[in-house]
């Protein structure tokens, strides 16, 4: 199985590259030594792949090599969105009727137009992946008879360059909010969970007035999600197991509950249970659910003011989000599911893979909750 997840994403990337070469590389008007530069770059850039798959298994590697090496995921695809650009372009440039001066005009604008591209947004992906935004969201649900406030974060994906810095630097945050609850909606761990520990430890600081909750994302199911759980409610963090806890004082406060991811439908093992997460909530007050996946609404028939997700990313790089809309009916943001449910997506406080995002910036959401009048 560990021999696949290696040999799968080399083929893909290799399968990126011979498709930058055969319709990016050889049509550009460029030098011969400059094409073969850039050959030894996408070689170079390949062997880093290799060296960061290999790493998500074998962890064991300093942090400022692993680093590097986590770069090279993000720059292949973006060179091979370029190239698609580039060959769609180029086609319509050669389909459209003009005079040979005026094609090979147009033909260099294009190669020069690429280039800029490629450099341009990966440049920009790098950059906008420093920084975590602060997004305030006012929502209103009914029968809430006292103002809350929630600090959600999603996706941190502790492992790689997530480390104990950047959880650390990302509680001191969230504290500063002094919200009610802090919530965590899932993928929080991507790594052997011994070497996710320093990062973890750092999250039995937060502080809130009526504590912390998290539900497992589809992540955990592939690093042990039994022993993740575990380990999570020794932080003084609480997993929400297809639960709920009732949060406030009574009779005006609100039901909080969490469910599996639907991941674990797939595995067999550890299955979101709606029914279950909702038996005996209080009735007379709101319920705000807990989803790792937006598409886990479907479920939710009634009796849920608002869900609470994560998971997308926004696609993370840009041209990804079209992927994500295919399978996920909400990426980021609140949204009015029916005329009883609402529904908010965190576009992910982390990053998977390499640091780098485009148009699709990390967030801490703080999400004060009011009644409907």
């Amino acid at each position: 199985m560990e021999i696949l997840l290696f040999i799968i994403p080399l083929t893909i990337f290799a399968l990126f590259n011979l498709y930058i070469i055969k319709r990016f590389l050889n049509k550009l008007d460029i030098k011969h030594v400059y094409k073969k530069y850039f050959k030894i770059f996408l070689l170079i850039n390949y062997i880093g792949i290799a060296g960061y798959i290999y790493s998500r298994h074998n962890p064991d590697i300093p942090d400022l090599l692993l680093l590097f090496l986590s770069f090279p995921l993000g720059i292949i695809f973006l060179i091979f969105c370029t190239a698609i650009f580039y060959d769609i372009s180029h086609v319509v440039i050669q389909k459209v009727p003009l005079n040979k001066n005026r094609r090979d005009f147009f033909k260099k604008g294009l190669d020069l137009t690429s280039i800029a591209l490629a450099l341009g947004i990966t440049s920009k992906a790098i950059y906008e992946a420093k920084f975590i935004e602060l997004e305030t969201v006012d929502i209103k649900i009914k029968n809430l008879k006292k103002k809350y406030t929630l600090a959600q974060i999603s996706d941190v994906h502790i492992g790689g360059v997530i480390d104990k810095e950047f959880v650390k630097s990302m509680v001191e945050r969230i504290n500063n909010l002094k919200a009610d609850v802090v919530v965590i909606t899932g993928d929080l761990v991507d790594i052997k969970l011994e070497y996710a520990m320093p990062a973890l430890n750092e999250l039995k600081k937060l502080k809130s007035k009526y504590g912390t909750y998290f539900i497992v994302g589809n992540h955990e199911y592939m690093h042990g999600v039994k022993e993740i759980i575990q380990t999570v409610n020794t932080l003084g963090i609480k997993t929400l197991e297809n639960e709920n806890v009732y949060i406030g004082d009574k009779k005006s406060g609100f039901n909080l509950s969490g469910v599996y991811d639907v991941m674990g439908n797939r595995v067999e093992h550890h299955k979101p249970d709606l029914n279950k997460a909702l038996k005996n909530k209080d009735d007379n007050s709101p319920t705000v659910l807990l989803a790792h996946q937006p598409v886990f609404i479907e479920e939710v028939k009634n009796s849920v003011e608002l869900v609470l997700s994560g998971h997308t990313h926004v696609g993370q790089l840009y041209p990804f989000r079209v992927l994500v809309k295919m399978v996920q009916p909400y990426i980021s943001g609140l949204h009015q599911h029916n005329k009883d449910t609402q529904i908010y997506v965190n576009k992910g406080t982390g990053f998977w893979g390499p640091p780098m995002r485009l148009g699709a910036s990390s967030e801490i959401t703080y999400i004060k909750l009011s009644d409907k009048i």
